[in-house]
């Protein structure tokens, strides 16, 4: 089957399976959808379901649909890149080199490490981005785009289960097909009330369409927003988004889950990634201990399955890497002159 008879059977598909439900355009070669029951906007007040609760409660829908949960994929990646980026990484053999095995396949929960994240004018993080996050993906083998449909089907109703309903969704997306490297394939984006809020990715092998795959997901903290009534650093960070700045919460956030990965700072690899996030964390606030703030970073993160050192090992070792990077600097008399280098 040639990219055009692809992208033409995947229109198909979608309208074969959401017939009746959802309005289906494509002008100009680019795909519009939208439920037939369009809903307003419904932030949820009073409690929100804590991150392994939204966990379970999509695994459950997918295990409903006969798709299993996968085990997680190390944090450390030592392939194509350093650390892992993404869900699916786990389907790297099938579409990349095309073989017929899997590291994963499933419902994946992945934490991953991105730089990627979009910025302002200002070089901080908008909202909805995070450089350490969890990527709720269900990334699959497939034998037909039918199946991309309905495995996409079963993602908007487990997006319900979690209170983000069909009718605050728009999924969009341009036809023509894509191609890095070895692989190829369509993008469509699933957004909520106008904001972005994850994608359905049809790929296969570029010299071997029947090396297909289904990657449907979004980000667990950014689903969470799209329910919370807090802003969104009180709503992924708690009241410690109140008090301090989210440069510093995002850079513990992440340092925390990449050395209870057994990560150490290091010239390159995984380490000079780690480097990386450590030099936003500053010296001053390094220095008298980050116990309090790395223990809630530390629940997290073994909350959502991440094993590793106990939490005063992992402040330590944050601790001492910031320290480490540090410039020496004169003694109190002198805090606005640097020692000469």
């Amino acid at each position: 089957m040639s990219t055009d008879e692809l992208a033409a059977e995947l229109v198909s598909a979608l309208r074969a399976h959401f017939a009746g439900r959802w309005y289906i355009e494509v002008p100009g070669g680019r795909l519009h959808m939208r439920s037939h029951n369009v809903t307003a906007s419904a932030r949820r007040p009073g409690r929100l379901p804590s991150p392994a609760e939204f966990v379970d409660t999509i695994g459950s829908q997918f295990t409903q649909a006969g798709v299993s949960r996968s085990p997680l994929l190390p944090v450390r990646w030592r392939r194509d890149t350093d650390l892992t980026i993404s869900a699916i990484q786990a389907l790297d053999p099938w579409l990349k080199d095309g073989v017929d095995r899997v590291w994963r396949e499933g419902y994946l929960p992945q934490p991953v490490i991105r730089f990627t994240g979009e910025r302002d004018a200002s070089g901080h993080l908008r909202e909805g981005y995070l450089p350490a996050f969890v990527n709720l993906s269900c990334v699959m083998r497939i034998g037909s785009v039918q199946r991309h449909a309905d495995l996409l089907d079963t993602w908007i109703g487990a997006l319900s289960a979690i209170g983000i309903h069909a009718g605050r969704l728009t999924i969009r997306g341009d036809l023509a097909v894509w191609k890095r490297g070895p692989v190829s394939g369509i993008t469509l984006f699933c957004d909520c009330d106008g904001l972005a809020m994850s994608d359905a990715v049809l790929l296969w092998h570029t010299a071997d369409p029947s090396h297909m795959a289904s990657d449907i997901g979004s980000g667990l903290e950014r689903l969470r927003w799209l329910l919370s009534t807090r802003s969104w650093a009180v709503t992924v960070f708690g009241d410690s988004g109140y008090q301090w700045s989210l440069d510093v919460l995002d850079a513990l956030r992440a340092a925390t889950l990449l050395v209870m990965s057994g990560i150490h700072p290091g010239p390159r690899g995984a380490g000079h990634g780690l480097r990386r996030i450590l030099a936003h964390i500053p010296p001053s606030l390094a220095a008298p201990g980050l116990g309090r703030l790395v223990r809630k970073q530390h629940a997290y993160w073994a909350a959502l399955g991440i094993a590793g050192p106990d939490w005063p090992q992992v402040s330590t070792a944050i601790e001492d890497g910031v320290l480490a990077l540090a410039k020496p600097v004169r003694p109190a008399a002198c805090l606005h002159r640097q020692s000469p280098e």
